[in-house]
């Protein structure tokens, strides 16, 4: 299947500041987002994994507009030209996305109802209508209403008396026209669909069908805004319901933090999440059968134009399938993940001694959390650690990570925490873990002035019989227990004097305002990742034109920054192969004749989100791998904290070929190939060829592995 969404002829350009040779970076993100959708259309997956695909891609499109969008239209507002990178004015990249918008969202509609709809009522689950139900059904629902629903209920009335009201952020509403039947004057009303009840109401069935039926008894839903629609008249008594219609709306949700201005940046910070509820409309999302003269009032009082409106003639906000998909039928979803341990690691055992012997790389979720998790319960309970010192970004809603900070801190030890108050949409946790943190007392800094602390860093110090030792964690992943079930990320524990030395540097860096230092084996943004960068790329190139064997492998989320790709494409000019897994934006052509002959792009959807930053300089087998938290964007190379590290042991660089590289090249079901005009076609096996996922390839090399303890655990992947 081929998606060429983006319909960039090809100019073969020379000159590498042709911006024909840079990619949109909205539609190179939709593109993104339609391999997300391609993968609901995706029989090979269980029925449950095909509705939770579907719902990423609402989750993601929502997210987009909230901030990308957004973007783009206060540009608009602020009559902001286009950014030097980008050859289309602001205007021409809001309708191109609209365009593509509107053709996605269209065959996410029709893949839903002609697809996973029957597919979900032949097994069992079925969305009915109230029209559908017998009698017995139809009253159980009438009286559902009546108790849980209608009490709190607050129908909102538009007239000179009653203003529009508030439309939060991603909620649902239904519409109301009513007549009163004496005066024939129709009246306009909002009702909120409550998010407390959730979107589908299960329908109980009829008294001894699910003792008969046992497990082949059917899971029978309503949707929860047509059981509100089809009662209306007990909220609007004496009136005639003249027509209902659901409708969705959602809001700016970026933050702008003047940093400058702030004496206390956790105040800030909480006061401008409190405030952000209240962002400006972006997108009215509306069922086609709204009549033009509702959409009319609905454009005008949430202050938005025509093209801002989306209809649906299916489900209004389908990220909340996310419901449905987390049934619990086994047999409609993946095999439980079953993660495994180092070799010798256990409960009951002593990572210090472990980490001592040797470096030990962990690959989420193939490898599991737990040796992060138990280094820092040991060090919170050891009487001979002193300290402990970790950053977080997001570290989620129930952190035992954190938890166990506090201990430490409640034991004595000098816990000190770099918490990112800017985490886009993590803010309040952070803000409730900082203030936790404090109370314990712990130290906890909020990282540099106008810089985001992206680096993910744990240190462990540690008296021992021939002084202090200090052991040390990064990672390319959050520390967070539950999306290292489903990221792909890698850690690295370790006890190198070097790393630890550095490590300490960082923290000092963030926690006071010292100067750059001459760190021995870290690279940090903002200031020396992007020339770091650039030279090791410039080296391969140098390789090449001698005639040397030369390569570039980068496996990472997301490549926009110019600068880096002007050195791809000189690298590519000079001969170098380069391989690049971009899991979503990428602002790179490969393939352009003269430029980028030598560069491919791949990027790889599957069951776990590919979230590794893997960095690989030199000839196959040679290469210098590095490990990172940074894609390569200006926002992480310029405006972030961020760290990257190199992998030394060279058992662990073949550990990164079998388990990064070799399964991508065996991989043909999940990976997508990049054309030079931004369009991207999916591997498919001939047909003398099995099925081969290369995920799958990397679970069933960890289920061969070392023995070790093995958790299980089942998989909801969030992009």
């Amino acid at each position: 299947m081929v998606f060429s969404m983006l319909q960039v002829t090809d100019p073969t350009p020379r000159e590498l500041d042709d911006r024909r040779l840079y990619l949109n970076r909205e539609l190179s993100w939709l593109s993104f987002n339609e391999r997300v959708l391609d993968q609901a259309r995706d029989a090979h997956w269980p029925l449950l994994e095909r509705v939770k695909f579907l719902a990423i891609f609402g989750s993601n499109l929502d997210e987009f507009f909230m901030i990308r969008v957004s973007g783009l239209h206060d540009r608009l507002a602020s009559e902001l030209e286009s950014p030097a990178s980008d050859r289309h004015s602001v205007a021409e990249q809001i309708a191109r996305v609209r365009r593509e918008v509107v053709r996605l969202c269209d065959s996410a509609t029709l893949l839903l109802s002609e697809q996973l709809l029957p597919a979900l009522d032949a097994a069992g689950i079925r969305i009915r209508s109230l029209r559908e139900l017998s009698a017995a059904s139809a009253a159980w629902a009438r009286e559902y209403f009546r108790t849980q629903v209608f009490p709190i209920l607050t129908p909102l009335a538009v007239d000179p008396l009653h203003p529009f009201p508030f439309l939060s952020n991603l909620s649902l509403s239904l519409a109301v026209e009513a007549e009163d039947p004496l005066t024939h004057e129709r009246r306009f009303a909002r009702v909120k669909v409550p998010e407390s009840l959730g979107r589908f109401v299960r329908l109980e069935v009829e008294p001894g069908n699910r003792d008969a039926l046992g497990d082949r008894c059917p899971e029978e839903f309503l949707l929860l805004e047509d059981l509100i629609a089809e009662n209306l008249s007990e909220l609007f008594p004496g009136m005639n319901i003249v027509g209902v219609w659901p409708f969705r709306v959602t809001r700016d949700m970026d933050l702008e933090i003047l940093e400058d201005e702030a004496e206390d940046l956790l105040a800030l910070v909480d006061r401008e999440v409190r405030r952000r509820r209240f962002g400006a409309a972006v997108r009215l999302e509306v069922a086609s059968a709204v009549p033009a003269h509702i959409r009319a009032l609905l454009l005008e009082k949430l202050e938005l134009e025509a093209d801002d409106i989306y209809e649906s003639s299916g489900l209004l906000g389908v990220s909340a399938l996310f419901s449905l998909a987390q049934l619990p039928r086994k047999d409609l979803h993946d095999a439980p993940l079953r993660s495994r341990l180092p070799p010798g690691w256990s409960e009951q055992g002593d990572p210090f001694s472990l980490i001592a012997n040797r470096d030990v790389l962990l690959h989420h979720p193939y490898d599991s959390f737990a040796p992060v998790l138990d280094l820092v319960r040991a060090a919170a309970d050891d009487p001979n650690v002193l300290a402990i010192k970790m950053t977080l970004y997001r570290a989620g809603t129930n952190s035992e990570v954190v938890r166990t900070l506090i201990r430490a801190a409640e034991n004595g030890k000098q816990v000190a925490v770099s918490v990112e108050l800017k985490a886009r949409f993590d803010e309040e946790n952070n803000i409730v873990w900082a203030r936790a943190l404090e109370r314990a007392g712990a130290h906890v800094f909020y990282g540099s002035p106008g810089l985001k602390t992206h680096a993910k860093a744990l240190l462990v110090v540690r008296r021992e019989a021939h002084g202090l030792c200090r052991y040390v964690h990064l990672s390319t992943g959050n520390y967070n227990a539950s999306t290292a079930k489903s990221y792909t990320d890698f850690g690295l524990l370790s006890m190198d004097p070097e790393l630890g030395e550095d490590v300490s540097a960082l923290f000092n860096a963030l926690s006071g305002f010292s100067k750059s230092v001459g760190y021995k084996k870290l690279v940090l943004a903002p200031h020396g990742l992007r020339p770091a960068l650039l030279a090791k790329i410039d080296q391969q190139a140098a390789r090449a034109l001698r005639g040397e064997r030369a390569r570039i492998f980068a496996k990472l989320n997301s490549l926009v920054d110019d600068d880096i790709i002007r050195a791809l494409y000189r690298a590519s000019q000079a001969g170098v192969p380069i391989d690049l897994v971009v899991r979503g934006v990428c602002c790179l052509r490969p393939g352009v004749p003269g430029v980028s002959e030598q560069i491919r792009v791949y990027s790889l959807i599957g069951r776990f989100l590919e979230h590794e930053r893997v960095y690989g300089f030199g000839p196959r087998g040679e290469e210098e791998f590095f490990l990172s938290s940074a894609d390569w964007m200006p926002r992480n190379l310029d405006r972030r904290v961020e760290a990257l590290f190199p992998i030394l042991d060279p058992r662990l660089c073949e550990r990164i070929r079998n388990e990064c590289q070799r399964p991508l090249e065996k991989d043909n079901s999940r990976v997508y190939e990049m054309a030079a005009d931004g369009s991207y076609r999916r591997r498919s096996p001939e047909p003398s060829q099995h099925l081969v996922d290369g995920q799958e390839v990397v679970l069933e090399r960890a289920g061969e592995s070392e023995p070790g303890r093995v958790n299980g655990a089942q998989v909801s992947v969030s992009l």
